[in-house]
């Protein structure tokens, strides 16, 4: 088995982080209760909104990653796919660099750091090899990657990656999202690593 996984909003959330970037610019209020999605809606209503919203990513994205954290149940999922001898691929639409940065980040560089402070690389426990991580500057690229891996199953949280009509045929889908599963939708929904796990390896 090859398990593709999208990186961001997959693997790491990044919703507390983006709360308190935004309260700390003055995009929004102390103490706003929303995740990721909310913070943007929010943003994207204000003047000039778009702008302020992609500076933001930038940040998030690259200084501020530090303080994001694993969804609940990732890394025993990767502990557990480990154990059954499943190879886990990530392939991240992730470019070089955030819009508007003027420290001008490198988001790659730091995804791989946040992967190796959290021990993702650790000879035990999720082992997922360095180089089986790859970012795609473009979706169709990251499409293309996910078909030249090989990959029997990928896990993303952007149903429009795996309703593209480019999705590599035959890759099993499962969407991560707290949704009800559209009727005649080419993958499974799941709203957490646990149901993801019971999914893959039942």
């Amino acid at each position: 088995m090859r398990i593709g996984i999208d990186f961001d909003n997959t693997i790491i959330s990044y919703d507390a982080v983006f709360a308190a970037a935004a309260a700390a610019r003055g995009l929004l209020p102390a103490g706003f209760a929303g995740g990721k999605q909310a913070v943007r809606d929010a943003i994207r209503r204000r003047p000039d909104g778009e702008q302020d919203w992609q500076r933001l990513q930038g940040h998030v994205y690259g200084a501020g990653i530090a303080g994001a954290q694993p969804f609940d149940g990732v890394e025993d999922f990767l502990r557990r796919a480990r154990a059954a001898g499943a190879r886990v691929l990530i392939v991240s639409h992730k470019t070089e660099y955030g819009h508007f940065d003027p420290h001008r980040v490198n988001l790659r560089t730091a995804a791989l750091a946040w992967m190796e402070a959290r021990g993702l690389f650790a000879g035990d426990g999720a082992a997922i090899d360095r180089a089986d991580v790859h970012f795609a500057a473009t979706r169709a690229e990251k499409l293309a990657r996910i078909g030249a891996l090989g990959c029997t199953l990928f896990i993303d949280d952007l149903e429009e990656v795996l309703d593209d009509p480019d999705f590599p045929a035959g890759v099993a889908r499962i969407l991560f999202a707290d949704r009800a599963e559209p009727e005649g939708a080419p993958y499974r929904v799941c709203r957490s690593w646990p149901c993801i796990g019971q999914a893959v390896f039942r």
